[in-house]
């Protein structure tokens, strides 16, 4: 019943044994490979996160200076876009006390060829260079005020005139004064100036045919002297003409235009440029203030559209150099005439016999000039901190913009040599895992 076991078969249980053995060793073998592949993996893992946070600490860093330093330079830009409006604001001070105190009367000498300077002018001479004209319509009116005084501004005619253009200002400087009567013309500064056109349709009147009634207006006046009104002449009308829109400046007795000064391409004003002549003209008080209906005085109405923007300068070669910030003409105290933009004057100067006058000189006068001189070198000394300043900003820009581009090109370079480590780290991984 029992059989033993044969020797086929015992070699066959002998076979199956060792190969269970050698599955069990290569079983273990494996296991024990990936315990320490898995330890390894991790090392590698942990240390690439502790490199990634250097990197980006490092890197935020850089960021934070670069931010700081961008910080800085915009704060640097401001403080110079400031200084530079301030030094702007100085310069436009400088002309308009330049000019106030009278820093033109060093270029009044007349140039060779040219008329010798006439005596001051006077209120009265003024009148009597009017009168001259006898059968003009300023010369009527001067006649009317020297023979009856006040009372001639009370008649029905003329009791809407303000004054005739030469007796409304008054220039401090006879030379500018000259300039300026011939840049008008004769006809222009005898002028008659009305505050409303009810005052223009006073001064003359007219028939069924549109001919000219004499027996009224100042047709009549004249003829009531003995003085034959002849020819045409001016009457502006305040009502009528467009007032200057901008601003006056401030604190400033004389309400003088804040017009900007003109700028060359370079942004600079042009050498020798002393103001504009609506400011060079002396306002009485009495028509600084509401002469027209809607408020205005005599600079912004009638010497605004007299003058517009003409700019005076030193010399005719300065004024030429400044040409391309010229639009609305120019004129030179030793003669030079621009009319308009590309419209010269040439040739002698041409002696207008009708001038505005000079303002009388006071005491109080000389001791405002005397307190224009020092305001005048206190803002020159203020320029001059002003140009430290900004010498000094401009300085601090330029370290802060090189040490800015400096630190970029580090933080580029460091993003740069960042990436490439981070690129061979990544292909090492990749290889161990493969194996």
């Amino acid at each position: 019943m029992f059989q033993p076991p044969t020797p086929t078969s015992s070699k066959k249980l002998s076979a199956r044994t060792n190969a269970l053995s050698i599955q069990g060793a290569s079983s273990a073998m494996m296991q024990v490979d990936l315990n320490e592949g898995t330890v390894e993996a991790k090392e590698m893992q942990n240390g690439e996160i502790l490199q990634a946070q250097s990197i980006m600490q490092h890197s935020q860093k850089l960021e934070d200076d670069l931010r700081m330093l961008g910080t800085q330079i915009k704060q640097r830009e401001n403080n110079i876009n400031h200084l530079n409006s301030e030094k702007s604001k100085l310069d436009g001070s400088i002309i308009h006390l330049q000019v106030t105190i009278g820093k033109s009367e060093s270029s009044s000498k007349a140039t060779a060829g040219d008329i010798d300077n006439p005596p001051s002018t006077n209120d009265e001479e003024v009148d009597k260079q009017i009168s001259q004209h006898e059968k003009s319509a300023a010369g009527i009116l001067c006649q009317l005020k020297i023979r009856h005084g006040a009372q001639a501004s009370h008649l029905t005619t003329t009791k809407d005139v303000v004054g005739i253009v030469a007796t409304l200002g008054k220039v401090e400087d006879d030379n500018l004064s000259r300039l300026l009567s011939e840049y008008l013309g004769v006809e222009t500064m005898l002028a008659i100036v009305c505050k409303t056109y009810e005052g223009v349709k006073a001064l003359e009147m007219y028939d069924k045919e549109g001919c000219i009634n004499k027996s009224y207006g100042l047709h009549g006046l004249g003829a009531s002297i003995g003085r034959a009104l002849d020819g045409r002449f001016l009457v502006i009308c305040l009502e009528y003409l467009r007032p200057y829109a901008g601003n006056h400046v401030v604190d400033d007795a004389q309400r003088k235009l804040d017009i900007l000064n003109p700028r060359l391409p370079n942004g600079e004003c042009p050498a020798g440029f002393l103001g504009f002549a609506v400011n060079m003209i002396n306002v009485d008080s009495s028509n600084l203030f509401c002469v027209t209906p809607n408020g205005y005085g005599l600079r912004e109405t009638l010497f605004y559209n007299l003058f517009s923007r003409l700019q005076v300068y030193k010399t005719r070669a300065e004024m030429i150099q400044a040409l391309p910030c010229i639009s609305e003409g120019a004129l030179s105290l030793d003669g030079g005439i621009i009319r308009s933009c590309g419209v010269f004057t040439l040739g002698n100067r041409e002696d207008i016999d009708v001038r505005f006058p000079r303002p009388e000189r006071s005491m109080e006068l000389d001791n405002h000039h005397g307190e224009i001189s020092r305001q005048l070198k206190e803002v020159k000394w203020k320029k001059e901190k002003i140009l430290e300043e900004l010498k000094r900003e401009q300085t601090l820009l330029d370290m802060t913009r090189l040490n800015f581009n400096k630190k970029k090109g580090d933080y580029l370079k460091y993003l740069a040599q960042s990436s490439s480590n981070a690129t061979q780290a990544q292909t090492g991984s990749d290889r161990f895992v493969s194996r």
